[in-house]
């Protein structure tokens, strides 16, 4: 019999899974680093390290390194996992690289390139433009001048004709080439003595990683998250999995995990950044069941963060600079109390603690 799971056991599930209830961790064990975290805005990637209890202001330069992986953003690893990392998100097939390069894939075709050839073509040429710290925007120039027609477009914003954008992001990793850290805009560089594994190890395997951080799942969640065919997942989907049901929708979580769908709920508050993996899961009805609220939580542009308490998202904040100090803007759905209020203060004053940079005042709306 498939066993009924409800939508706040599957919200502690996965902040414990993500280990948003813990005080304290290492990047060893930060589970999140082993699927990637993502690094947009200000308060990105090593924001939600410290939100999982990490000490980023005592790691050190050489543990972590940023590539663009995961539908072609920046994100997060241990350098030590890279050769793993850069195995696990390779796309699955061509069709699947067609799918996550977008409309780069119709000019190739046309000429008879196929995208995983394509992909390769652009690294080898990234390879030879980058031997030493380059800025995108240098790198886009002299790659723009080596590669045939089909791999160019013009755009009109620039009003010049260069590269697509996302076969020279998915193809970075594979010329071995990493983001340099808090530079803007990116700059990219060689990884010293990079070579890709042979193959993914389970740890990193991005479908098993998504289940273990964001299940239960259905393989179409999945290939939403990673912009890569259903159909590629669902022939990778793992053997060792069983189906539950979450609102009377079968989906899937590992079958080491079940017994952790049934935990009591947890204790927790939180300042979400925009991106943090918690609001990644690619059923957000679940998370936030109101199409209005799930409207100004997720806008097009300009994300705001998410207050996390409990397990539950309650609301949005922003940061606001305002001279050498900034302030937080909270608004929560509904009315908090004392308790909560309180809880919010104090992450607010642990973002403070990570900024470096005097907090002013926190704007509470309820």
């Amino acid at each position: 019999m498939v066993a009924a799971v409800t939508r706040s056991q599957v919200l502690a599930f996965r902040v414990r899974a993500q280990q948003l209830d813990r005080d304290a961790g290492v990047l060893a064990d930060t589970a999140v680093l082993d699927i990637g975290v993502q690094d947009t805005g200000p308060d990105g990637a090593k924001w939600a390290l410290a939100n999982r209890g990490v000490e980023v202001s005592r790691v050190s330069g050489d543990e972590l390194v940023m590539v663009w992986t995961i539908r072609g953003a920046p994100h997060l690893y241990r350098r030590a996992s890279l050769p793993a990392v850069a195995a696990a998100v390779e796309p699955f097939s061509d069709a699947d690289a067609g799918k996550r390069i977008f409309d780069a894939a119709k000019p190739l075709k046309a000429a008879g390139i196929s995208n995983l050839d394509a992909l390769e073509a652009v690294a080898a040429a990234m390879r030879s433009v980058v031997t030493r710290p380059m800025v995108k925007g240098e790198v886009s120039t002299r790659m723009t001048a080596l590669m045939d027609p089909p791999y160019l477009r013009f755009c009109r914003p620039c009003n010049t004709t260069h590269m697509y954008e996302m076969p020279f992001r998915l193809a970075a990793l594979r010329a071995g080439l990493e983001l340099e850290a808090g530079t803007s805009p990116p700059v990219l560089r060689p990884v010293p003595g990079f070579a890709r594994a042979a193959e993914s190890s389970p740890r990193y395997d991005v479908i098993r990683a998504y289940l273990r951080l964001l299940g239960p799942a259905t393989p179409k969640q999945v290939a939403g998250y990673l912009d890569a065919p259903a159909k590629d997942v669902s022939a990778r989907w793992p053997e060792d999995v069983v189906e539950v049901s979450v609102g009377g929708e079968p989906r899937w979580v590992l079958s080491a995990d079940t017994d952790k769908l049934g935990l009591e709920p947890v204790t927790t508050t939180r300042l979400l950044g925009p991106f943090d993996l918690f609001l990644q899961a690619r059923d957000r009805p679940i998370l936030v069941d109101d199409p209005a609220r799930a409207k100004a939580l997720w806008p097009v542009l300009g994300r705001p963060g998410a207050v996390l308490v409990d397990g539950e998202i309650i609301g949005r904040w922003r940061p606001h600079k305002s001279g050498k100090h900034f302030r937080v803007q909270v608004a929560l759905w509904d009315k908090a109390s004392a308790a909560v209020r309180a809880a919010i203060t104090e992450q607010a004053e642990r973002l403070e603690a990570y900024r470096q940079v005097p907090l002013s005042g926190i704007d509470l709306d309820d």
